[in-house]
């Protein structure tokens, strides 16, 4: 009874905006892998009548490249900050104006005027975190807040490492490094880190998203990743610890927007505005582990997340994230270069 309650309520407050409360139908999402909850997506189906399914992606430039290409078949993509304004100034998106839906309200002040969508008139947050280090203690004991980690891996890490196959939060923490700053055409500073990335490849393992198995199974003994997943890998093996690198690490925004060509337009726009509801907001946490950026969504949420060491910058490392932006085209052209060579 409860959850018939809560789906009449939904549809009496979206009815303004999407037409017909009546929305059965399908509803398809391309999103990163191991990051939706499949017990928000029950309740969202249960209450609209809609079948949801979810493809996965590993990378942003998978995604867009995906997507750029056409016949892809999707509504709903979910972008990271420093990408969403390519989306947008490519015509990829719908201007959806999740602005004006009954739930915005509940979106954090903080996360209403940003950079990459002023307003929000594109995209609503999914949710948001860092990339950083997680190692097993048990096989290295060393200090871990550094990306050394990974750069230039002790003996006994090396050949048990999995990067995030991620272009900008791997160039990022490089460049920071070596000193320079994110979006830097310094040519000197961009081959030191071509070469110290083409000399480090050769000691990692892996460069996937599938960490949340294989960091606790012990088939990985240290990542470069981010903290929500290494934070559901602690709880499966508490050897499990994070480091922050004090070189410098990356913020991250993942946002939901719907796409230009979507077939299922008003389900997508449904889904943005049950996301915006505190409830909904804490199960997709409460299962990737990472914050969501809506008003009164952690009084629902573990206990644990409020004061999680993956979670909660310790001071000293405050100063040593920065938020990802988007690099002039210029910039992104170099380091997309940069990526491809260390690919081969």
């Amino acid at each position: 009874m409860r959850l018939k309650t809560l789906a009449a309520t939904a549809a009496m407050a979206v009815a303004g905006f999407a037409g017909s409360a009546s929305a059965a139908g399908e509803l398809n999402i391309f999103n990163w892998g191991d990051y939706t909850s499949a017990e928000m997506i029950k309740k969202f189906e249960a209450a609209y009548d809609v079948k949801v399914t979810i493809t996965d992606y590993d990378s942003n430039d998978t995604a867009l490249a995906k997507v750029r290409a056409g016949g892809h078949g999707f509504d709903i993509v979910v972008p990271s900050a420093n990408y969403v304004q390519i989306w947008v100034k490519e015509g990829l998106l719908l201007e959806a104006r999740p602005d004006q839906m009954e739930n915005f309200k509940n979106v954090d002040e903080r996360w209403v005027n940003v950079p990459w969508d002023p307003g929000r008139h594109y995209t609503v947050p999914w949710q948001w975190g860092l990339t950083g280090i997680g190692v097993n203690t048990k096989v290295y004991s060393g200090d871990i807040n550094t990306s050394a980690i990974w750069l230039d891996p002790p003996p006994e890490l090396a050949g048990k490492i999995n990067v995030a196959p991620e272009m900008n939060d791997v160039l990022f923490a490089t460049i920071k490094y070596f000193g320079g700053e994110w979006c830097t055409e310094d040519l000197e500073l961009l081959k030191k880190v071509r070469d110290k990335l083409v000399e480090a490849k050769p000691k990692w393992l892996a460069m996937d998203y599938s960490v949340t198995e294989k960091l606790p199974a012990g088939d990985y003994s240290a990542v470069y990743y981010w903290n929500g997943a290494i934070m559901r890998s602690r709880e499966k093996n508490p050897d499990i610890k994070f480091g922050y690198p004090k070189e410098g690490f990356p913020y991250f925004m993942d946002s939901v927007a719907i796409l230009k060509d979507a077939k299922n337009v008003e389900n997508a726009k449904l889904f943005m505005n049950f996301i915006m509801d505190p409830q909904n907001a804490a199960m997709i946490s409460a299962f990737a582990k990472y914050s969501n950026g809506i008003k009164g969504s952690m009084q629902y949420m573990p206990a644990e997340m409020q004061s999680a060491p993956e979670l909660v910058v310790p001071p000293e490392f405050e100063k040593a994230g920065e938020f990802l932006t988007t690099c002039e085209p210029p910039v992104q052209e170099l380091y997309t270069k940069l990526w491809t060579e260390l690919q081969k």
